[in-house]
């Protein structure tokens, strides 16, 4: 989807490309026009861990989002991916904190579903631009 030809009030983020791994498709919606709304670029989403792998190897980006289960499958591989090339990413999940994180993966931020445009924001703030 384009970027709306309005500055958003948030400009900074504007370059931010943010892939979001989500299988749930209304939440997936939800948290993809919550996105643009800060106006990141949104890669995805997508819902199938394959293909989060796929995106996290080959695309530019600045950030992820990832449900910790998707479709059955834990999206651990694709954080692996996104660790080992700097990519800051959050962990969203609708689990409580007591999900088992690997421990080389457990610094990594967490939101709990429903999480609010407000979290949103607070955990691209703190993804800083790649190169």
């Amino acid at each position: 989807m384009p970027i709306s030809a309005t500055t958003p009030p948030h400009a900074p983020k504007a370059a931010r490309r943010i892939l979001v791994v989500e299988d749930e498709t209304l939440v997936a919606m939800d948290l993809e026009d919550m996105l643009m709304s800060i106006g990141c670029e949104v890669v995805g989403p997508v819902a199938k861990v394959a293909r989060g792998l796929t995106l996290a190897r080959e695309e530019p980006l600045d950030g992820a989002i990832l449900d910790i289960n998707v479709a059955g499958e834990l999206v651990y591989p694709i954080a692996e991916i996104l660790d080992a090339r700097g990519i800051a990413l959050v962990f969203a999940s609708g689990y409580d904190r007591g999900l088992s994180v690997p421990a080389h993966l457990a610094d990594y931020p967490r939101i709990r579903k429903p999480y609010t445009i407000q979290d949103i924001e607070r955990s691209v703030d703190g993804f800083t631009r790649s190169g």
